[in-house]
């Protein structure tokens, strides 16, 4: 069936409906695309035959939208959206966000805080008996006991905090029509307890025997290094082969992840991205503008899932895994080619990519049979020697794409792995990039130049980085093309010094870098770094952690980083003068600012002293 699903009552009886199979509540406005987890399960479930009813940002200050479809015959599925509720919400200063890219006018205020939760508890307040699955990042990312940034506390298992009966994390297809299916059937799904990448709870009497117990909430609540120790067990066991049940005791109740459901298969893959999604917001929003967050990937192609870059502060590795898949070559064509025939398509497709837009296979053959590796990284601080680099079949994707009639341009815009792309013997790939797929800059993350934090971030150094942009400019310039690097930089990261950001901002004046925007490190759930932040301990080694807590020690990091904005002096006069780095403050052309009028003459004063006492070291 083609169409929008329904969104309200009217459009429900439209179709013929008295009620429906499943009511799909979410944070964001209704965009029907496949960069939306909320498109992909809905087409999912009514591909297999389910009545399906859309509703999107509901009331949560009263029940009425929640009732408007009646009792779902099988139950409700709830999420927050594409991203956490709080992040939504709150920038890394925790300020209150004005704008909201999933939104319809791209206004915040449509969803509450912990929008998961919200709507959990009124869905049972006017259904008790309504089965509720969550699932989605925000449900996936905390399904643990975890630290939130927000209420700077650790909060139970969304699960529990929720009143749900079942919790979904990863991408969710697979485990959302075994559950679909089993319901239908008429299994209680107080019973479901042995669905693959699902969370339940149980009495502690009836916690299974097998797995690995992290420690308890009452334990990570009370004890920074316990967090520590759970944080590592659930990272490490996060794979589909090797992985185990994991249990975490919660008071008298045990909440149980049962291991990672399998990622897709190529054929499966295939299958989800040739359902038939609208590739646009719903018409009712276009009286607002529309929503923001699909001008980005409209005209985008996801090929992979997974990432086994797996960086320290980034969720995905939880959520997706470390395993990666691919889409076939026939069906990013075939999407390609809807592309075309759209009204608004301009010619250009803005991106082909993924989590990392240049894996398309798996990093070794070793983890084929035994998973990926526990506690090492495939990438960093240097490629592992087993790793396999091959990019001739994204290469060829991307040739064939090229030929589509309509299309002029193909872009690559998610995020390059130049770690792993140097590792390629074969420089065909990167010469075919500088010279097709770059839209005048590529955005690449080195994220810092200290050795030291980019061992926190699990980031390759920044040796790695200058290579590659060597390489880059000199093919740049062999295809007589004008491009630039945009480098994404983080201030404020677990293990970054006062010292390491002064170092960071050296690199980025001799290498004539101007950060136009710096990001703060933001604690979200289920990050490693996330961990390291709140117990200021890695996890991995046990070692202490320095960690920037306070805004102000944030704010004389990042203003480093931008040491070249007026705006900033005072706050790099103070970070210098704190770091007793008086050399840096002068005229001389290796200095980062000039003396403030009314320091003038104190910091020249203390600038010659210290090359003086340099000079005697020498």
């Amino acid at each position: 069936m083609s169409g929008f699903l329904p969104i309200n009552r009217n459009d429900m009886l439209k179709r013929g409906w008295d009620n429906v199979d499943f009511v799909y509540v979410t944070g964001d406005s209704y965009v029907d695309h496949p960069s939306f987890g909320a498109s992909i399960i809905t087409r999912v479930l009514e591909n297999k035959g389910y009545k399906v009813a859309v509703l999107s940002q509901p009331d949560w200050k009263s029940t009425a939208d929640f009732v408007q479809f009646g009792q779902p015959r099988l139950g409700f599925f709830v999420t927050s959206g594409n991203i956490d509720s709080m992040v939504a919400h709150y920038t890394a200063a925790n300020r209150i966000r004005h704008d909201d890219a999933y939104t319809a006018g791209g206004k915040a205020g449509k969803r509450p805080d912990r929008a998961v939760i919200v709507y959990t508890k009124l869905i049972k307040q006017v259904y008790p008996d309504s089965p509720v699955i969550i699932g989605g990042l925000e449900a996936s990312l905390r399904r643990f006991a975890h630290y939130d940034y927000w209420d700077d506390c650790i909060r139970p298992s969304i699960l529990i905090d929720s009143g749900a009966d079942l919790l979904s994390f990863g991408m969710g297809e697979k485990q959302t029509v075994e559950i679909a299916q089993r319901l239908d059937s008429g299994e209680d799904i107080k019973q479901m307890r042995d669905i693959l990448g699902t969370c339940y709870i149980c009495p502690t009497v009836e916690t299974p025997y097998e797995g690995v117990e992290c420690p308890s909430f009452e334990n990570v609540v009370n004890s920074k290094k316990e967090y520590a120790k759970s944080c590592r067990i659930q990272q490490d066991e996060q794979d589909h082969i090797r992985g185990k049940i994991i249990k975490q005791k919660h008071g008298k109740i045990m909440l149980v992840q049962n291991k990672p459901m399998p990622p897709l298969t190529q054929k499966e893959l295939d299958w989800v991205y040739s359902l038939p999604y609208m590739r646009a917001y719903h018409p009712s929003y276009e009286a607002l503008g529309g929503v923001p967050g699909i001008r980005e990937v409209e005209f985008s192609i996801t090929h992979n899932r997974g990432c086994f870059g797996a960086c320290n502060f980034c969720s995905i590795a939880f959520h997706q895994g470390r395993y990666v898949t691919c889409r076939s070559k026939k069906s990013i064509l075939i999407e390609a080619e809807k592309l075309t025939n759209m009204p608004n398509f301009k010619g250009y497709i803005h991106d082909v990519g993924g989590p990392t837009a240049n894996f398309r296979q798996p990093s070794c053959d070793y983890q084929l049979e035994h998973g990926l590796c526990k506690g090492k990284k495939c990438l960093a601080p240097k490629p592992c020697p087993n790793l396999k680099v091959d990019h001739s079949e994204y290469l060829d994707i991307l040739r064939d794409l090229r030929k589509i009639k309509g299309v002029k341009k193909v872009f690559i815009r998610s995020g390059i792995r130049y770690d792993y792309l140097l590792e390629d013997n074969d420089d065909t790939f990167f010469k075919e990039l500088v010279e097709n797929h770059v839209s005048g800059q590529l955005k690449v993350a080195p994220e810092h130049c200290s050795a030291a934090v980019l061992d926190k971030m699990g980031k390759p150094h920044i040796e790695t980085y200058i290579k590659f942009s060597k390489r880059y400019f000199k093919y740049t310039g062999e295809a007589d093309k004008e491009q630039y690097l945009v480098p994404y930089l983080m201030s404020s990261h677990p293990g970054s010094t006062l010292d390491d950001a002064i170092e960071l901002a050296l690199f980025l004046k001799k290498n004539h870098i101007r950060p136009e925007q710096v990001q703060d490190f933001y604690p979200t759930p289920g990050t490693i770094s996330t961990c390291m932040f709140y117990t200021e301990l890695d996890p991995y080694t046990m070692e202490k952690v320095y960690v920037a807590k306070t805004d102000h020690d944030k704010a004389l990091q990042r203003a480093l980083l931008q040491y070249f904005n007026p705006k900033n002096q005072r706050l790099v006069e103070e970070a210098l003068k704190k770091a007793k780095r008086y050399d840096l403050i002068g005229t001389d052309k290796g200095c980062l600012i000039r003396p403030s009028k009314q320091n003038h003459k104190q910091f020249v004063d203390k600038a010659k002293y210290a090359g003086k006492v340099k000079k005697r070291r020498r």
